[in-house]
């Protein structure tokens, strides 16, 4: 083997292509082979800059890595997709006693968030409530809901706290809502409601924004214009 520092012809090539240091640097034989099996390498597969590639190159390269982007895409999805029907267990509401509160609500499990609503029959805010629960629970079933009458869960619950809405985690109360004035009275919609759990951070949800409520002007003017005689207490 040459020797890589002696100042021939060849090294100063060598070296002018950068395939060997230059001579004050010093190198051993094994180096200077492995230098040129890599420029060898190189010369043989050389990796294009996006600048030296052809237009057919670069579509060609495009598409590999737009494959390669989806793919990895892909799997991503299908892992939370499989983290959510793990966790999706619920999905609907189901009705509790008092009986039922500790393991229902507290044994519920961590990181689980519970809503609780408790209601009367004949109270329209909670029927509708309990149909807008519906909705939610299918739509986040990750999320446990939960009703109950009101009496059956609290002795002697007052009628003017209802509806009454509970937010807890891991048994611990988050949020509650007592009342219908804390609903914003029957024109109650179905996004004011959940914007209210997700602002809780009951749910996850897709609204951008706080939904205005409905014109409740509109509907006192109704009123005052048809000549009612009917009270405007609602509940």
């Amino acid at each position: 083997m040459q020797d890589p520092n002696a100042d021939t012809e060849w090294n100063d090539i060598l070296r002018s292509k950068g395939i060997i240091p230059p001579k004050e640097a010093e190198v051993t034989e094994d180096e200077v082979v492995n230098l040129v099996e890599e420029a060898i390498q190189n010369k043989t597969n050389p990796v294009k800059s996006y600048d030296d590639m052809t237009l057919d190159e670069l579509a060609e390269f495009e598409d590999e890595e737009d494959e390669r982007i989806l793919e990895e895409y892909r799997r991503q999805r299908m892992a939370e997709m499989k983290a959510f029907q793990m966790n999706a267990v619920y999905g609907d509401v189901r009705e509790i006693s008092a009986q039922d509160y500790v393991d229902q609500v507290n044994k519920a499990g961590d990181g689980v968030y519970v809503i609780l609503h408790l209601y009367k029959s004949g109270i329209p805010l909670c029927s509708l409530i309990n149909d807008y629960l519906i909705q939610l629970a299918s739509k986040f079933p990750t999320v446990k809901f939960l009703k109950s009458i009101s009496t059956n869960c609290i002795p002697n619950y007052p009628d003017k706290n209802l509806p009454t809405i509970f937010v807890y985690l891991n048994g611990d109360m988050k949020t509650q809502w007592v009342g219908p004035f804390e609903f914003g009275g029957i024109n109650l919609t179905i996004d004011e409601l959940e914007w209210k759990l997700s602002e809780a951070g009951a749910v996850k949800s897709s609204l951008e924004s706080e939904p205005k409520p409905q014109t409740r002007s509109t509907f006192s003017v109704q009123n005052k214009t048809n000549e009612s005689d009917e009270s405007d207490d609602d509940w």
